[in-house]
């Protein structure tokens, strides 16, 4: 497959990324599954970091989601102390990569301090522009849906608004992704062929692309080849 060049093609203005693979990737090397899952925080660096050089607009990648509390206490502690450290660095170095963090998802079931530095982050970077990075924690592509509706629900009991005022555009407005465009692109790395409950809205017309990589492993080389097989695709959007 030919490599996506960025002086011939634009990138598309929003990608998002099931980061799969973590674990499987620490059992191959006899390692506990957080040392899956930090080699794993250094490969979104490094992506997120080639999505701002290439000229991606959007960034969204699945982190944790709310099934994932089914997993060990000592696993899920593990991605909350990574989640941590790396907001701390974050914060530091904001101005260096001026990259904006948004958060989708219910950050209630996180420690109050948790919740705090994730809101600090959202804050102090929402003056950036480079790039967008949605950060998908404790989300459920059903419970933001659930979430949307009950909050329009919420909306017209209180006499904001008539039942009769809801469009796709009136409930997308309740989303986390509320004027951010839909992504043109989901990669899944892992070798996994589903999208696991993830942007059910959102990813209405993206264009998919399954890559047998786990995620650590996951390069920029990969992302380029990903977005040169979207840019062969046939878009019609239900057109001919």
């Amino acid at each position: 497959m030919a490599l996506f060049q960025k002086n011939t093609l634009p990138a598309p203005r929003h990608i998002a990324i099931i980061m799969d693979g973590n674990g499987r990737w620490a059992k191959q090397r006899g390692l506990p599954r957080n040392a899956g899952h930090k080699a794993g925080a250094e490969t979104f660096r490094r992506i997120a970091a080639h999505c701002g050089k290439i000229g991606v607009q959007y960034l969204t990648v699945y982190a944790f989601s709310t099934e994932n509390w089914k997993r060990s206490e000592e696993e899920v502690g593990g991605i909350m102390t990574l989640l941590e450290n790396y907001l701390e660095e974050a914060l530091r170095d904001m101005e260096k990569h001026r990259v904006r963090l948004k958060f989708f998802g219910d950050l209630s079931r996180l420690s109050p301090t948790l919740q705090a530095k994730c809101r600090e982050a959202e804050g102090k970077t929402a003056v950036f522009a480079t790039l967008q990075v949605n950060f998908c924690f404790n989300y459920g592509g059903r419970d933001e849906i659930t979430r949307a509706a009950k909050a329009f629900a919420a909306d017209v009991a209180s006499g904001k608004c008539s039942a009769e005022e809801l469009t796709e555009e009136k409930l997308a407005s309740y989303l986390y992704s509320e004027n951010i465009p839909d992504p043109e692109l989901i990669i899944r790395p892992s070798g996994e062929m589903r999208i696991s409950n993830f942007l059910l809205w959102q990813c209405a017309y993206s264009e998919f692309v399954f890559m047998d990589v786990l995620w650590p492993d996951f390069t920029a080389a990969d992302l380029d080849k990903a977005i040169a097989e979207y840019h062969g695709r046939n878009r019609r959007f239900g057109g001919v």
